[in-house]
């Protein structure tokens, strides 16, 4: 399992940029952004693998993970 799996990953619709947005909350600012989805996420995987990268080469600790939490459940549930 690569590292970078450990961390969420968000891909969603935004009506006020007319675009889709990616973000990795607890591991990044900001995030990519772009008309196809599935380009979005593959770009939003590149980008944590390389903040990750630069988290081990400065030696800094990892943020705790954040894969794992039920997030999509906990949503409906909210819904």
């Amino acid at each position: 399992m690569k590292e970078s799996a450990r961390y969420t990953k968000i891909v969603e619709w935004s009506e006020i940029d007319h675009c889709y947005v990616g973000s990795c909350p607890g591991l990044l600012y900001g995030g990519c952004h772009g008309a196809d989805e599935v380009e979005v996420f593959s770009e939003l995987c590149e980008i944590v693998e390389e903040t990750i990268d630069l988290y081990h080469k400065n030696g800094k600790p990892l943020p705790p993970p954040t894969s794992g939490k039920d997030y999509a459940n906990k949503m409906l549930s909210i819904a």
